[in-house]
């Protein structure tokens, strides 16, 4: 029997199907082979739909495989760069039940004349409308930080360039690349450009201090007069750039840029488009600022900087309940006594000075460190073996014996969830109540002014 998606393969309009999970091409309709070179399904078996159908090495930013469902149809518009042609497109999602596979299918019809690349490129009349369509689908994005994606996403697409990014001025005046989008078959380079000391593009924050852009045609040209930079560049296989500066109240506070420019797109062109853009991702990056001064706010304790348990229920949703668990739960003990004693400044310093201990023992790694009431901590360690909680918890007594610091510990290790999170958690609060009492049993000092 046929595959749904085979009765459109005499259909005059684009038709695809992905696997979900994976985002594989399953099927494209004889049009779709046909305008994007193919001769047989055999040919794209494998590939990744965003590799075909996009030019990019990674998932489309814009992708809302996340809200489609069966029955459903999304219908959006869109500017396709590589087909250069204004689509309508409808989306819905396909469950398999054979497999238990989900599918993508995407219909696209064309509903605008295509646009001659020649004219897109020398009628400057045009750099309004594909902008406009880029902010559009930018906007769309739930979160500032995938806005900024979408469009540095939309622009190296539009333009035809191997790469786009954001480097961005860090307190210590250090460049880092916080954001990149690169074509099909170019190396991803962000990790790599990290700590950029201010020598390295020393002669383009000159430039962008006189509000002028930077304007590579071939990389040859700065070999001597800039050597460390034209090293920084060829190592990237960069030949021909162009950067523009972000200002924030007459500051850069970054700048953004494309790479290997397509020879039948100008410079001029290029740089004008990415400085009619550049408002937006200032506006969007001062949004981000923003949501994440918020964020922290509402998922950090103030005091210790600690998670609260707005970040506790985040944190456990992302846990592998298939893997192993570690729970360390912690009381500080005497923290009333220093408090009516010492007052209550010297309380908080005594909290601080046990979460500091908690840091010190487990905060080198992937675990969730939580202050979930006024006198208890709580770390979850997901994928830890036994043997290195135990080795933790050792740490953690030393770190306590250093800072004059006291606290009941009861702490959990599962092998995976036979037992739910909040069980685990319970347990664990159950052998610290055990260690606190022994704690005073040993001491003597009466538990009511603790």
């Amino acid at each position: 029997m046929k595959k749904v998606w085979e009765f459109f393969e005499n259909l005059d309009e684009y038709v695809y199907v992905t696997d979900v999970k994976t985002n594989e091409l399953i099927y494209m309709n004889r049009k779709t082979m046909e305008t994007y070179g193919y001769h047989s399904l055999e040919q794209i078996k494998g590939k990744k739909c965003y590799q075909v159908l996009q030019n990019s090495s990674m998932p489309c930013k814009m992708c809302n495989n996340k809200i489609l469902q069966p029955e459903h149809f999304q219908e959006w518009r869109y500017y396709n760069p590589i087909l250069k042609k204004y689509l309508l497109l409808k989306d819905t999602l396909l469950h398999d039940e054979k497999t238990g596979k989900d599918y993508r299918i995407e219909m696209a019809m064309d509903v605008g004349e295509e646009v001659r690349q020649g004219n897109v490129i020398e009628n400057f009349q045009n750099l309004e409308t594909l902008i406009n369509e880029g902010l559009r689908i930018a906007l769309l994005a739930p979160t500032p930080d995938q806005s900024i994606e979408v469009m540095l996403e939309y622009l190296g697409k539009t333009l035809h360039g191997d790469r786009t990014y954001i480097f961005e001025k860090d307190e210590r005046g250090y460049d880092n690349n916080t954001y990149e989008w690169v074509a099909d078959g170019v190396v991803p380079e962000k990790e790599e450009l990290q700590n950029l000391p201010p020598e390295v593009c020393a002669h383009w924050y000159k430039k962008f201090q006189d509000n002028r852009c930077v304007v590579i045609h071939q990389l040859e040209d700065i070999r001597e007069k800039d050597p460390i930079l034209y090293e920084v560049l060829e190592k990237q296989s960069i030949h021909s750039l162009v950067v523009v500066p972000l200002y924030d109240n007459g500051k850069v506070i970054a700048f953004f840029g494309l790479d290997n420019i397509a020879e039948n797109i100008s410079f001029e062109y290029t740089q004008s488009m990415l400085q009619m853009t550049g408002y937006f991702f200032v506006s969007s990056m001062k949004q981000r600022n923003l949501v994440r001064k918020l964020q922290e706010i509402s998922f950090h304790d103030q005091l210790t900087k600690l998670g609260n348990r707005f970040a506790l229920e985040d944190y456990a949703t992302q846990v592998d309940s298939r893997r192993s668990i570690g729970v360390v739960f912690c009381d500080i003990t005497g923290l009333k006594r220093v408090n009516d004693s010492q007052g209550h400044i010297a309380g908080d310093k005594f909290i601080v000075d046990a979460s500091e201990c908690l840091k010190n023992a487990f905060g080198d790694q992937n675990n969730g460190l939580f202050r979930i009431g006024g006198d208890e901590l709580l770390v979850l360690c997901p994928e830890m073996t036994k043997k290195m909680l135990k080795e933790k918890i050792s740490d953690l007594r030393s770190y306590m014996a250093e800072a004059n610091v006291t606290m009941a510990i009861g702490y959990v290790w599962k092998p995976d969830a036979s037992a739910s999170l909040d069980e685990v958690m319970t347990e664990a609060e159950m052998w610290m109540y055990k260690d606190k009492e022994a704690y005073y049993k040993r001491t003597g000092i009466d538990r009511r002014v603790r």
